[in-house]
């Protein structure tokens, strides 16, 4: 009786999994960038990344410390790397052609915030990207200090000084300026 259960269980996992070989070959999954995620690709995405984050995401201190002149560094840094696909502080209203085509749509952080989120979370993102999205690595451009310095201003991207939120208000995610715009070559 017991070898017959595992037969048959091992039978289920067999055409379950070659029922998902027929699914994906046969194109009936979209890979397509405007289309809705169906809900078990939701499910399973960020499932998979509240797991990862739990499991592996820094819990420590953020090393840089709390200060006008790093929360100033933080908006360059994201000025130069995150704006075109994060927005500017006007949010959602202002996001530029690349965040609108996106697949999976990146949150306009002065809209959708993340401030709540801990920092160590948004130091792994930052640092590793994230899977299946147009989230990309920083890990091998940015050092870890500039990592954080960026998790330091999303953390108070809400509450910023006046004199860093009057350059957090300056920041433009689009255009991108060209080289031929600037004069360089």
């Amino acid at each position: 009786m017991l070898k017959g259960a595992f037969g048959r269980i091992a039978l289920t996992i067999v055409l379950a999994l070659i029922c998902g070989f027929v699914l994906v070959e046969s194109g009936l999954i979209p890979a397509n960038a405007d289309a809705t995620p169906s809900w078990m690709e939701t499910w399973m995405a960020s499932t998979s990344l509240d797991a990862t984050l739990g499991r592996v995401a820094p819990k420590e201190r953020n090393p840089v410390s709390l200060t006008d002149q790093n929360l100033l560094d933080g908006v360059h840094l994201f000025a130069q790397n995150c704006a075109v696909c994060h927005g500017s502080a006007k949010g959602d209203k202002s996001a530029s052609p690349i965040a609108k085509g996106l697949y999976q749509k990146p949150p306009q952080f002065a809209t959708d915030g993340v401030e709540d989120d801990p920092e160590g979370d948004s130091f792994w993102k930052i640092k590793h990207g994230i899977r299946l999205t147009g989230m990309p690595s920083f890990g091998d451009s940015l050092k870890d200090r500039e990592i954080w310095t960026l998790a330091l201003f999303l953390k108070h991207m809400d509450k910023l000084p006046p004199s860093v939120q009057q350059t957090w208000l300056q920041v433009q995610n689009w255009p991108v300026t060209s080289l031929k715009q600037t004069g360089q070559k």
